[in-house]
């Protein structure tokens, strides 16, 4: 993937001598309105797609180091051991993870993952590996470092198992197990993947039994229990979160007091960043004090909390630039379009999440017209938001995709033999 990185020299605030402009709600240091033109780390994110090219990624990259410092903070107030790891899938850029280096480990879910951790730095120890459907050849590269593995089925466990059994000695490394509670949260219904209906994350408690006795057999402890409720929650998820983490909790303590050696609960990812101004974020002390009503005891007891967000890393840390080349009205529905597609941004299309747009020569302008907003994918499907408010628009404007730090790159294809789009990094 193409990335370059620049420095960015600090702006004036806004207040010194800048023309006052009412403050949008995703206003914040390092996405600003400066001059009456949005700006990304200090520069003008039109002039960047002028000079680069669109589509564009543009990160500032201090915010993932930003999002990291605030939610070890929260668990630190919490009075909870913890130790957090950025769910590489989120951004796997090498430019994106340098700032993170110094300050989480890696939650990684496939060989390839665990292989880009190690050659950022990550000593293997700081890696955490939870996978799902895993082969032998997964095995190759997974059992040649010393990882940590959290395995989420029984016959993942017996693979394991066979390979450490067949490659001799006596010494069988710990492992964790990925349980599902059968509650879960998550942005929508598709994005809970604990819940009601079977998912393919984790063993469920009517086979725990089982679990256990393959692992005994193959002499390989327990010191881990691991969670995935679902990805993307807000604030108005955290009670539903809450509920699933006391049920691992509960699960943990029997566990415990079967004499298994568990010492991290791990309650995954999963926290959201919001896309639209009536979206409620998670509150880092909220998140952290849910934990600690859901830990209770185990708590006291030194249970170290595993938390492995991606999205709640990355998500707000880039903006993605495109250009209006259509501005037409089909069937009573005016379509903005743009030059890029789901190509370079899946998220409504494969996750149905909110998008947020803004204009990038005038990012505070009353959103006076109702349009669809959609890409240059030949398929019908490609489109970033409908029934969507906009300022008038004209084809050569410059739109900034918000929140755009998050799965967007990691995700893109070439489908339809349209490019990657290429990323810049600004360091302010």
């Amino acid at each position: 993937m193409a990335s370059a990185v620049r420095s960015a020299q600090p702006s004036a605030p806004a207040e010194a001598g800048r023309p006052a402009v009412e403050r949008p709600w995703w206003v914040r240091p390092g996405l600003e309105i400066l001059d009456g033109r949005l700006a990304i780390a200090g520069q003008d994110a039109e002039a960047l797609a002028r000079e680069h090219g669109t589509p564009l990624f543009v990160y500032d990259r201090r915010r993932l180091a930003e999002n990291a410092e605030r939610l070890i903070a929260a668990l630190d107030r919490g009075g909870l051991r913890h130790r957090l790891r950025f769910a590489l899938k989120a951004n796997p850029d090498p430019a994106a993870l340098h700032p993170l280096r110094d300050l989480v480990g890696i939650d990684a879910c496939s060989p390839g993952e665990v292989l880009r951790a190690l050659e950022c730095g990550w000593p293997a120890e700081d890696i955490s590996y939870t996978g799902t459907n895993v082969s032998e050849r997964d095995l190759d590269v997974l059992l040649a470092h010393p990882i940590h593995l959290n395995l989420d089925a029984i016959s993942q466990i017996e693979r394991v198992g066979r390979r450490l059994a067949a490659a001799g000695g006596r010494r069988r490394p710990p492992i964790g197990l990925r349980v599902n509670p059968g509650a879960g949260a998550g942005y929508n219904e598709k994005l809970a993947y604990s819940g009601a209906r079977p998912t393919k994350f984790g063993i469920y408690e009517d086979r725990l039994d089982e679990a256990l006795a393959t692992a005994a057999r193959y002499g390989m402890p327990i010191d881990t229990i691991h969670v995935h409720v679902g990805s993307g929650w807000l604030g108005d998820g955290l009670v539903r979160f809450e509920d699933a983490i006391g049920r691992v909790a509960a699960i943990t303590r029997l566990l415990r007091a079967d004499g298994h050696p568990i010492r991290e609960l791990n309650v995954g990812g999963g926290l959201g960043v919001p896309a639209r101004v009536d979206e409620r974020p998670v509150d880092p002390d909220a998140y952290a004090a849910a934990l600690r009503r859901a830990l209770g005891d185990l708590v006291e007891a030194g249970i170290v909390v595993g938390s492995e967000p991606g999205d709640y890393l990355a998500k707000d840390s880039a903006i993605l630039l495109g250009e209006i080349v259509t501005v037409e009205e089909r069937g009573g529905t005016t379509f903005v379009g743009l030059d890029m597609g789901w190509n370079v941004n899946c998220s409504y299309f494969i996750y149905r999440y909110a998008q947020e747009f803004v204009v990038c020569r005038a990012p505070a302008a009353d959103r006076t017209e109702t349009v669809t907003v959609a890409g240059h994918i030949n398929e019908a499907g490609d489109v970033f938001a409908e029934d969507y408010p906009l300022p008038p628009v004209v084809e050569g404007d410059i739109l900034a995709l918000l929140n755009a730090g998050g799965y967007h790159q990691a995700m893109s294809s070439t489908h339809c033999l349209r490019p990657h789009a290429p990323a810049i990094f600004l360091d302010r």
